[in-house]
């Protein structure tokens, strides 16, 4: 795996049989075998019968900021961003299903058409966006099935292979393998505590042909920075003299309080903006609204038959329920107190420790104190029943040097939570030296 993630295997590279690995190793046949069966399961290596074993993925593609698959013993995930959910959610989606089935209506099991199934959801999607501060204007608007499909559609909108695109030197874990494989290029701009430099941005742009830029600025990035209207504004600025595509990503909605308008309001004639109902709402409502610059509507669509033919309308159907009744809202305002909660206790627990979050955010960036590295903390936590995500699973750069992990809050019991954090305090202050603990 390590020789994988540092490049000295390739993809395509051929590994040698059980027999001969376990004698160069000396180990068992059978140790082999299984080692080489976990890598296969995880989609790193591939058997090929009378032709041998080869490496499947590249380096990047075996870092993730999660764990790969539930443990085998007790583990306290704080790897996975994840929704605070309790017994009320399960109750909301039971009624849900069964007024569906005494209330179905006809487009969901018998129409193929996108128009026909989704087109009387829009109105349902405006009211959420403006929830989400979007005041449409004459942007396009798509249903999707969640964040990730409009992540993707918006790429291949806005980007053709070979272009580049830039984003923060940290930023959303699938942008890099997502880039990689359609034939992209990516680099990293340098951020303040505001976010991307637009002086950075723009020096870039100088020296190359920029032709989209992806942010997250309502404090989702993996450090949990919330970008101030008027660093919003200056990169709006450059991205129009230096016609920069812009892609906003903003999964989480409207949970993060008192934040500033997004950008898509600022510069609705060249924003890709997206959000979902999965982070904020209930993570099986895999529903998400991509709003497109005008002009690019006809080409979004065609990308998004290709790639996933259309939203699935029952979601659709559950989603826009609950947006005119009012649920959709009152669990969003559920998640933002719970996370809000969850935030405070991170606070206390983690006092006097140096780390970023924002007020509702669903994570915490945690920067490395001296004598860890990112490795050997994420190691040390999950042998003590922690499961955390190095940083180095969001940095473009292969050269990542400023260690860090992402410590998701959501997902378990707030109980579980705070064992969890506990551990993870124990850890970063066995190496603190106290005169270096500053608020």
């Amino acid at each position: 795996m390590q020789a994988i993630e540092s490049g000295q295997l390739k993809q395509g590279d051929r590994l040698p049989t059980h027999r001969n690995l376990a004698y160069d190793l000396g180990l068992s046949v059978q140790t082999v075998g299984r080692a080489y069966d976990e890598l296969i399961r995880r989609g790193v290596i591939s058997g090929e019968v009378g032709r041998g074993t080869f490496v499947r993925a590249t380096g990047n593609e075996t870092r993730t900021p999660y764990l790969p698959r539930n443990p085998d013993g007790p583990m306290i995930d704080l790897s996975l961003l994840k929704p605070v959910l309790e017994p009320m959610h399960a109750e909301v989606m039971k009624q849900a299903l069964r007024d569906l089935a005494d209330n179905l209506p006809t487009t969901i099991y018998a129409s193929f058409r996108p128009a026909t199934a989704l087109g009387k959801y829009r109105e349902n999607a405006i009211k959420w966006l403006r929830y989400c501060g979007i005041e449409l204007q004459s942007q396009g608007l798509m249903i999707t099935n969640g964040s990730s499909p409009s992540m993707a559609l918006a790429v291949l909108t806005a980007a053709n292979g070979g272009d580049l695109i830039a984003a923060e030197t940290l930023t959303h874990h699938t942008l890099k393998p997502l880039a990689g494989y359609l034939g992209y290029r990516l680099r990293g701009v340098p951020s303040d505590d505001h976010g991307m430099i637009p002086e950075a941005l723009e020096r870039l742009s100088l020296r190359e042909t920029v032709r989209a830029v992806y942010l997250m600025p309502a404090g989702l990035g993996p450090q949990a920075r919330i970008m101030p209207e008027e660093r919003r504004r200056a990169l709006v600025e450059v991205a129009r003299q230096r016609d920069i595509i812009i892609i906003e990503n903003d999964a989480w909605g409207p949970m993060q309080a008192k934040r500033p308008a997004p950008i898509a309001n600022i510069a609705p004639e060249r924003t890709f903006y997206f959000t979902g109902l999965t982070k904020c709402v209930m993570p099986g409502l895999r529903l998400g609204f991509l709003v497109m610059p005008e002009g690019l509507e006809a080409a979004t669509a065609n990308r998004h038959l290709v790639v996933n033919w259309m939203a699935t309308p029952m979601l659709a159907e559950i989603a826009a329920r609950w947006i005119e009744d009012g649920t959709a809202e009152k669990l969003t305002r559920f998640q933002a107190e719970a996370f809000a909660k969850r935030n405070r206790l991170a606070e206390i627990i983690l006092a006097g420790v140096p780390f970023r979050s924002s007020p509702n955010g669903m994570h915490i960036w945690l920067p490395m104190p001296p004598g860890w590295g990112e490795d050997d903390f994420v190691s040390h936590a999950r042998q003590q029943g922690v499961a955390v995500a190095p940083g180095e699973a969001f940095a473009i750069a292969d050269d990542h040097t400023e260690p860090a992990v992402r410590v998701c809050l959501g997902g378990q019991s707030i109980e579980t939570l705070e064992s969890g954090l506990r551990v993870i305090s124990r850890l970063v202050r066995s190496r603190f030296e106290p005169a270096l603990l500053t608020n």
